[in-house]
């Protein structure tokens, strides 16, 4: 009798025994099971990141296309400029779509800041969007090589503070826009012998002065300042 007893309780101790082992088992799958998913998980918004971030090469071919279908994104119009002189804000043509487009995709690459206003020409203009670092070429590389059309029929008038697109200067008898420079008419009332060869797509609405002085800076016989006038920072608002 009491070996039976004896046996019956040793049974019943290797089943609780061996319940405890699965279900410590299950717990410790499932725990890597979630691991699992949320490792995936983590992976997939990895992938997910690294897909937006990759750089897009702008070409002659795709520019006109990727600036069309950004600009149907775009749900803001201003840039505020800081330079080493003080800062403006630039309000953006609606009706000028690839040069608003341009404008706000360079801003946002972070492709103006820290290049210079490399052109000043007084009583005229203050071109910029250059320098004379290698940096600002890397940048360049990096976004793409291409021209923009010219769009100088939408009533636009190079007035007094108006923001406008020079022509690339290499094989261009359309005079297509340099995409990564821009000028800004100082003369009062305006430049209007610019109007139909140049795009203005934009004008200052706020930090008029600052132009004015980086317009009085002294130049060499270039018209490039003696001492550099940088963009500090680009910003859409």
């Amino acid at each position: 009798m009491l070996k039976k007893n004896i046996a019956f309780i040793t049974s019943i101790l290797l089943l609780f025994i061996s319940c405890g082992e699965t279900k410590e088992k299950k717990q410790q799958s499932s725990k890597k099971q979630i691991l699992t998913i949320e490792t995936d998980s983590l992976a997939s918004k990895a992938i997910k990141k690294k897909e937006v971030e990759e750089p897009f090469l702008l070409t002659e071919e795709n520019a006109i296309d990727f600036f069309f279908d950004y600009e149907k994104t775009l749900k803001k119009n201003k840039v505020k400029l800081t330079t080493s002189l003080g800062s403006f804000t630039i309000e953006l043509y609606d009706n000028v779509p690839y040069h608003r487009a341009n404008f706000i995709y360079l801003t946002r690459q972070n492709y103006f800041d820290n290049t210079m206003f490399h052109r000043v020409v007084k009583n005229f203009i203050i071109q910029g969007g250059n320098s004379d670092n290698r940096d600002t070429s890397k940048k360049r590389s990096k976004i793409g090589r291409y021209l923009l059309p010219p769009d100088a029929k939408k009533g636009h008038k190079h007035h007094r503070g108006v923001i406008s697109m020079p022509s690339g200067e290499i094989d261009n008898p359309h005079k297509l826009a340099s995409p990564f420079e821009f000028f800004i008419v100082v003369t009062k009332p305006g430049s209007y012998h610019l109007d139909g060869n140049y795009t203005p797509f934009g004008r200052v609405i706020e930090g008029m002065s600052v132009v004015d002085k980086i317009n009085n800076v002294p130049v060499d016989k270039g018209d490039w300042p003696m001492q550099n006038v940088y963009i500090l920072k680009a910003e859409v608002l």
